[in-house]
């Protein structure tokens, strides 16, 4: 692939999923602020991906336009992407502490939610063109019913409280995933396998 790829997340997970696929890839994690306009949730992780691509896409070009002397002319693909939880009609981020991981590994206790990703491409061209493209993939997880005593447990390990939903289906808290409906690596922050596609695809119609 011709480009120099970015990944807009200092995520070791994603990083992790993207070196999978056999990626070679930057990282550069975005610091905007995150504003969120919608309550539905295919339209919130769409949201957050694309404001996390557009300020890191926005900090690279500007980058290469400052310091012409340094840069070398190179398409550039930034990938940006915000996964959500989404149970009982609530949208799950990160928790606060522990008693707010707490509270959310109760409400995924036998009971079935749904984890959006939401994943934007930013296309910078060496001539001066740009583009983007955003998508979302859903996948639902049911929960074994979890006891007070494994929740108490599983929040002290500290696992849960940089993941969305306060959990991580990577770790410990596979013993207590039921069955899932829909891309694995999709729970784990990046549909890997639907990113591949659409960047083919994404590719092939903006060269078009």
């Amino acid at each position: 692939m011709d480009y120099k790829i970015v990944l807009a997340s200092s995520s070791p997970r994603r990083k992790e999923l993207l070196e999978k696929i056999g990626l070679e890839f930057d990282i550069c994690p975005s610091n905007k602020e995150e504003i969120v306009t919608s309550t539905v949730p295919s339209e919130v992780c769409v949201e957050l991906s694309r404001q996390k691509a557009l300020d890191v896409a926005a900090s690279i070009k500007m980058y290469n336009e400052t310091h012409p002397e340094i840069t070398s002319p190179q398409d550039i693909m930034v990938i940006g992407a915000d996964t959500i939880v989404y149970c009982d009609g609530q949208i799950l981020g990160k928790p606060a502490d522990e008693d707010d991981a707490k509270r959310m590994i109760r409400m995924l206790s036998d009971n079935t939610h749904e984890v959006y990703t939401g994943v934007t491409i930013v296309l910078i061209y060496k001539d001066g063109r740009a583009g983007e493209y955003s998508f979302y993939e859903s996948t639902k997880v049911t929960c074994y019913p979890i006891t007070d005593r494994d929740i108490d447990l599983y929040t002290a390990s500290g696992e849960p409280m940089d993941k969305a939903g306060a959990y991580g289906i990577q770790g410990e808290f596979i013993k207590h995933i039921k069955k899932i409906d829909g891309e694995y690596d999709n729970v784990m922050g990046l549909p890997v396998a639907r990113l591949y596609q659409e960047i083919k695809s994404s590719l092939k119609d903006q060269r078009a």
